[in-house]
């Protein structure tokens, strides 16, 4: 078994971040869209075969949709050298990243991963949150943001107020969500 992998939450706003993938590569489009969301400023290098060093060498993070192992290799060594984060999709042995299966709504985002060892069965947990997470939670935790901001201007305190932190448990009290999995024959056949 692989070693997972530290999951984190990277704040982009304003960093440089490259896309390497072709203009026709759902991961890419995909991948370019979500850095952009999260405030990168984002270069798109549609020709993987013409990247240069200079393209990538002010770059915080770049993302590699390609599975050239070619490409792969070189990128890691400009990564070593000029300090960027690397993730080479699906070629986990490249990068220091790996991506998360994402769920989202509104500002929530709820990261899932299985460090590459069953990416189909992340992608059937993120499409279960992403179903629960409809415009009624959506909705909700604007609502609790809206709440936590009044608090915050009626009660200018120190960030760790007991009266803050009260107001804001209470706020939350009754919410809850459940999860349940469902397995394949074989899986609970073999557990007999």
């Amino acid at each position: 078994m692989r070693k997972p992998f530290f999951p984190v939450g990277l704040n982009l706003d304003g960093r440089i971040c490259v896309v390497i993938g072709a203009a026709d590569d759902r991961e890419a489009i995909d991948k370019a869209a979500s850095l952009r969301e999260a405030g990168a400023e984002v270069r798109w290098l549609t020709h993987p075969d013409r990247v240069r060093d200079e393209d990538v060498a002010d770059a915080f993070f770049v993302i590699s949709t390609p599975q050239d192992e070619v490409l792969s290799r070189r990128l890691r060594e400009l990564a070593n050298r000029h300090r960027f984060l690397l993730c080479c999709i699906d070629q986990p042995a490249f990068g220091f990243v790996a991506m998360a299966a994402i769920a989202k709504a509104g500002p929530v985002r709820i990261a899932i991963s299985t460090t590459g060892l069953a990416p189909r069965v992340g992608k059937a947990i993120k499409e279960a949150l992403q179903g629960a997470m409809n415009a009624r939670f959506e909705c909700f935790v604007e609502r609790l943001a809206q709440m936590r901001e009044r608090t915050r201007a009626e009660n200018p305190l120190p960030e760790d107020s007991p009266v803050r932190r009260a107001a804001m448990i209470e706020a939350a009290e009754g919410f809850t969500a459940n999860v349940a999995f469902t397995f394949p024959k074989w899986f609970d056949d073999g557990e007999r």
